[in-house]
């Protein structure tokens, strides 16, 4: 079971490095070749958007790959951890920092994500069309809840090492 989900975390992180990269190449072609974007990746053409409000392409541009490479590092860590974890022995402070940084990454996702929806909504009322991106901080809510969850483990695993490493000192 546990080669599955490491086998399953391996495709989530290929297919999320592959999904920040085709942001970057649609980002970098909006610029280069605007003419372009309609055939590119997710086909995220934002031109209204740059022709409209050039500050808010950036932010939102800026926030939606921020959100995607956060997502790639996350399943990073996620690997990292599963490749190095001793199940005999779960108790160390590489898989207690982490599961730390692994909180950190989900709740940075959970937050960004947040805070990307509310200058969609903003941007909205102000008349600017950005329903486009709504996909991209859909589940906002639950990363921020899945990322203090996962805080509250690491906090538990730390107390494990601290405890496994005075019953090491014990005996």
């Amino acid at each position: 079971m546990f080669i599955a989900l490491q086998a399953v975390s391996w495709v989530i992180f290929v297919a999320l490095c592959i999904e920040a990269g085709g942001l970057l190449v649609n980002f970098i072609f909006s610029l280069l070749k605007p003419e372009m974007v309609s055939r590119l990746y997710q086909k995220l053409d934002l031109s209204q958007m740059y022709l409209a409000n050039r500050t808010a392409y950036y932010v939102f541009y800026y926030v939606i790959l921020a959100i995607s490479i956060l997502k790639a590092f996350l399943f990073y860590y996620v690997i990292r951890l599963m490749l190095k974890i001793d199940l005999a022995k779960p108790f160390s402070s590489f898989v207690a920092r982490q599961i730390e940084l692994i909180s950190f990454y989900t709740l940075s996702i959970g937050l960004l994500s947040y805070v990307g929806s509310k200058l969609a909504k903003h941007f909205l009322n102000r008349g600017l069309d950005t329903t486009m991106l709504n996909p991209f901080w859909a589940d906002s809510k639950a990363f921020i809840i899945m990322g203090l969850v996962v805080y509250i483990i690491a906090t538990i695993f730390k107390k494990g090492v601290a405890i496994q490493s005075e019953n090491d000192l014990t005996v």
